[in-house]
């Protein structure tokens, strides 16, 4: 039997925030959904909004919170280089300070505290693929550090307040994830690659597209948030969520293409600073201790968020 649980969400009106509050209301939950609403969206909880069990609270985690919860699954944090970047001392306040506030949250009333962390604190990676004990290759002067060292810290911070102040801690490291609810303009590969072919407009590929990638559809990688908080208070992470499937840029374009039945040709632009050549998922460590890896082909996520934007561009 399933306990009732009082669980805040922040970031919880954007892509992943938002598939989470859903999961967490129809498991029984008591949720509130925290956002100051910089890349999350009212759209992406709006069928949420009659539940009596779900609050909706604008708020911005850089400055403290006073609530009651059980749960804290802290996701606030813009993830895609083009809203980190378009601010990045907000980005670098949101990851340090928000941790910081969240963590004081949790010691206050004792709440069981999850941290979304990413495959960004491996930076471009010299080991491939990445296991958790791998300690990244990060610039901390370029243009992603922003998000990255932003990341990086609030991982330390977690660690010392577990140490230091005995809280029960989660740390997810999220690498590539995606789906419906995705923001159209957030400059992601998937995102980005299924608007143009939908809008028959070129894909802009960049560098030769031999860089690699590895694609989470987001039920699998909710499901993996929900199994590592559930985990014994022992398994405190760092732990990969992710697919370990790679594949290349090019055949992901060439793949949605296809898919979209589209016209569009394939243009190449110049590779952005910092950006990693392979990204790729151990997950070894969360198949042991949390018996999760990703059931969802990628095929069959890609049309599922193929169908979300053509909606979503037809209105």
């Amino acid at each position: 039997m399933h306990l009732r649980r009082r669980v805040l969400v922040t970031g919880g009106a954007g892509f992943l925030g938002s598939h989470l509050c859903e999961r967490l209301l129809k498991r029984g939950d008591d949720v509130l959904c925290v956002d100051n609403f910089y890349t999350g969206a009212k759209d992406n909880i709006a069928h949420l909004l009659a539940n009596p069990r779900f609050d909706l609270l604008r708020h911005d985690v850089t400055f403290p919170l006073y609530v009651e919860v059980d749960e804290i699954y802290n996701l606030a944090c813009p993830a895609s280089p083009v809203h980190y970047q378009y601010d990045p001392i907000q980005t670098t306040k949101t990851s340090v300070h928000g941790a910081i506030n969240m963590l004081g949250l949790a010691k206050r009333v004792k709440a069981k505290i999850l941290q979304a962390s990413t495959s960004e604190i491996y930076g471009d990676p010299e080991v491939h693929p990445q296991t958790e004990s791998y300690r990244g290759n990060v610039n901390p002067i370029g243009s992603r550090a922003c998000y990255d060292e932003g990341k990086r810290c609030a991982e330390t911070l977690f660690f010392d307040y577990h140490r230091q102040g005995k809280l029960r801690i989660r740390v997810a490291r999220i690498f590539n994830t995606y789906g419906p609810r995705m923001h159209p303009n957030d400059g992601r590969v998937v995102s980005n690659f299924i608007v143009q072919a939908l809008q028959k407009k070129p894909i802009t590929l960049f560098g030769d597209g031999r860089q690699t990638r590895s694609f989470c559809y987001v039920d699998d990688l909710i499901d993996g948030l929900i199994r590592l908080m559930d985990a014994p208070d022992t398994i405190t992470g760092p732990v990969n969520l992710g697919n370990p499937t790679e594949l290349t840029i090019r055949q992901l374009a060439e793949t949605v293409i296809e898919l979209t039945r589209s016209s569009s040709r394939i243009v190449r632009r110049p590779l952005p600073a910092d950006d990693p050549m392979q990204r790729c998922p151990n997950i070894a460590l969360a198949k042991k201790a949390l018996r999760w890896k990703p059931r969802v082909p990628l095929e069959d996520g890609l049309k599922r968020t193929i169908a979300y934007f053509r909606d979503r561009l037809a209105r």
